[in-house]
């Protein structure tokens, strides 16, 4: 990447010289900036700063433009620590404010509202320092083109840090004194990004593949942690799509490894602080290897993703263990995270009273004081120490203070107390009780109340999906009510989706993940629901994305539709980060739409699609992994379950009941009424020919559209699908 000489220098000189709980209530003795018309909560968390913020749009650009000011740019998140600690420390300093104002336009941007301009400069981020994070900070042109990059920046200089105080004068200096070659360096930055935000072509890149599949477990296993769980060392987050990928390919390829790997990391997750063993739900990643220690913010997506990884753990062992952890984590968002209305919120904050993990950790004093003589078996049970267990399982924090974890199987616990599994089971479900209820009297960490539709897509996938398995309506229930949320509420008269609704505003243009994740879940709904209004909203659906979002000339899909005058430049992200890309959703959705349709055009899609990125997975496949679990089903094929039967038949609960407690990724099913033109006939076309035998339920398991003798006998069923 080409840059200017005196960017580098610039920089080098600069490295040289080197709650929190916002709300829409006016601070203090503070005047409101900008930002206090907004609707995201992180936004309004800095509504009363002295800084003079303004956010993200055509005012605060044409402003930079007429006074010839420089930008700063800083995004974040409602629930982000070190956002929390930046404001504390510099944005709501009036010395530093001071100099903001004076030098700087300020822009706060909400990344989980606009991910799309997030999206971008973070890449550029990571493009000038190889590495990223939140809180961002970008300056830039006027034309929104980066010339300096940073995550957190400390007030003062400190640890050869640059500090907020000695870098605005620096910048403000060098913007004054040598503005021509900022400016150039800004245009070599703008285009070496330009090119990579498009992730290049399809032209000659290396035919996708089995072999990639082989290499991407491969890295998964020479960074696997043997002990602990998990990949690499500290710190470790919960990536789900690499447990769905190590599943597939466990299953497609008879690889036990991938298996064990898969269901060890989630059993010492589970075991781990870095799980909410009072209220449920996991935190967001894990600072150190042996997934004690967490940052404590929860994120719903995190939620929504790893339900699924347990519910397919469930499917793959038929371990209660593994059910068990998937319907905590929906009990936690029902109780938690669930609007009213059906929406669910975005997140829970790691801080307290500007304390982070204040709400979640425990002196042994107090457990002592609330469970009384129930007290020594649960400090042992969850390793309560007296003196604390951050101090002496992770060297220097919180010494004092205890998060619970399980570091010893049930069964040798209840070996060493001298009772039955269930007797210490039933013990420590009622001390948990007790201390859930102590604990909700505790100030509650800020919950972000904004309703993400991409977010929450996730979420209603992972309801229908728990639901099906589980066999268990209320969950159906409550992922259909969210569908009708979203329905009524995030869905434009033009057919277009709305990104965000809050407190009854709704707004911000959908981007890539918002189409595909809703598609997704679309889709689960009809296979936990049979109705087919959800399939055709579907169908629909997909053909708005491919208008708005597809790029005709080279494939891929851009994040965000055109119209966005700001962005420097549209993006394809394929990449999957904390969550899937929306290309990894679509590939799948493509997939599946095409098996339920029987349409030929959807698997000419789906052949492009893994080729536009077959370069980009070939030299960085574990950025693939959710992208690569689709691709297997492209590979491997997979099969078309029709059952006919007459309305309300019971039998049709038993099939399905026997089809989804088991692990068989690969493949859609399909309830045909039994008659003559039906509706579904006229979606999947192969199915008109098919009627019940002697007017009992009938499956047809058919194999990329080739069908096995239609029976009436689920063992025979079974053993089409290879049980």
């Amino acid at each position: 990447m080409k840059i200017k000489f005196i960017l580098i220098i610039i920089l080098s000189i600069l490295v040289l010289c080197n709650n929190i709980l916002g709300s829409d209530k006016k601070e203090k003795g503070m005047k409101a900036n900008h930002l206090i018309g907004e609707q995201s909560p992180y936004l309004l968390q800095h509504a009363y700063n002295p800084v003079e913020w303004y956010p993200w749009g055509d005012k605060a650009f044409e402003i930079a433009k007429r006074e010839d000011k420089p930008i700063f740019l800083s995004i974040g998140y409602s629930t982000c620590h070190w956002c929390h600690v930046m404001k504390r420390e510099s944005f709501s300093d009036d010395s530093v404010a001071s100099l903001m104002n004076k030098y700087f336009i300020n822009v706060k941007v909400d990344r989980e509202e606009r991910p799309d301009i997030d999206a971008i400069y973070m890449r550029v981020h990571q493009l000038m320092n190889k590495s990223g994070g939140w809180p961002l900070t970008i300056i830039m042109t006027p034309d929104a083109k980066p010339f300096y990059t940073a995550t957190y920046i400390p007030k003062e200089t400190m640890h050869g840090r640059i500090g907020m105080l000695d870098l605005i004068p620096q910048i403000a200096k060098v913007w004054n004194d040598d503005k021509e070659n900022i400016l150039s360096s800004a245009d070599d930055i703008t285009d070496a990004l330009k090119e990579n935000l498009l992730g290049g072509g399809n032209d000659s890149v290396p035919k996708f593949s089995e072999e990639i599949f082989h290499r991407t477990f491969n890295h998964l296993l020479a960074q696997y942690d043997q002990r602990w769980g998990g990949f690499g060392q500290k710190p470790k987050f919960p990536s789900a799509h690499q447990i769905s990928f190590l599943f597939r390919y466990g299953k497609y390829y008879k690889n036990t490894k991938a298996t064990e790997m898969a269901l060890h990391t989630l059993v010492m997750m589970r075991s781990g602080g870095i799980y909410d063993h009072i209220g449920y739900g996991f935190h967001r990643y894990s600072t150190d290897e042996k997934w004690l220690l967490p940052h404590f913010e929860k994120m719903l997506y995190d939620q929504a993703m790893l339900v699924v990884a347990y519910v397919e753990a469930w499917q793959v062992t038929g371990d209660s263990k593994y059910k068990a952890t998937a319907q905590e984590i929906l009990e936690y968002v029902q109780r938690d995270m669930s609007s009213k209305s059906g929406g669910f919120y975005s997140a829970q904050d790691a801080d307290t009273d500007e304390v982070e993990g204040k709400f979640y950790v425990w002196e042994s004093s107090e457990i002592k004081e609330l469970l009384s003589q129930k007290a020594d078996r649960f400090k042992k049970s969850y390793s309560i120490k007296a003196q604390g267990n951050y101090k002496e399982e992770v060297e220097g924090h919180g010494a004092g203070g205890n998060i619970l974890h399980t570091p010893k199987k049930l069964s040798s616990l209840a070996n060493e107390e001298g009772v039955s599994i269930l007797e210490l089971e039933k013990d420590l479900s009622e001390s948990r009780k007790i201390l859930f209820e102590a604990r909700e009297k505790r100030t509650h960490p800020f919950k972000d109340n904004k309703i993400l539709l991409d977010w929450n897509s996730l979420m209603i996938s992972a309801f229908a999906r728990a639901g099906a398995a589980f066999g268990k309506e209320k969950y159906v229930n409550i992922a259909k009510k969210s569908a009708g949320f979203i329905k009524q509420k995030m869905i434009k008269d033009n057919g277009e989706l709305h990104h965000r609704y809050r407190e009854g505003n709704v707004g911000i243009d959908a981007h890539i993940n918002d189409y595909a994740f809703y598609t997704r879940a679309l889709i689960d709904l009809y296979e936990s629901t049979f109705d087919i209004e959800y399939i055709k909203d579907a169908i629909s659906l997909m053909k708005k994305t491919n208008h708005l979002f597809l790029d005709k000339k080279n494939g891929g899909y851009y994040f965000a539709k055109e119209g966005e005058s700001q962005l420097i430049s549209r993006n394809i992200e394929s990449h999957d980060g904390a969550i899937p890309s929306g290309n990894s959703i679509m590939l799948e959705n493509i997939i599946r739409l095409g098996k339920i349709t029987g349409l030929t055009h959807y698997e000419k899609s789906a052949s492009e699609l893994i080729s536009r990125f077959a370069s980009q997975i070939k030299q960085s496949p574990l950025g693939f992994t959710q992208f690569q679990s689709a691709a297997l089903y492209a590979f491997k094929g997979g099969f078309e379950i029709v059952i006919v039967a007459k309305e309300g038949d019971e039998q049709v609960r038993n099939i399905l009941k026997e089809i989804n407690s088991r692990f068989i990724p690969n493949k859609v099913i399909i309830v045909r009424p039994d008659g003559d033109e039906v509706e579904i006939a006229k979606i999947a076309e192969y199915v008109e020919m098919q009627y019940s035998i002697d007017g009992k339920a009938t499956i047809y398991v058919c194999e990329n559209f080739t069908c096995q003798s239609p029976s009436t006998d689920i063992k025979t069923m079974l053993k089409y699908l290879g049980y």
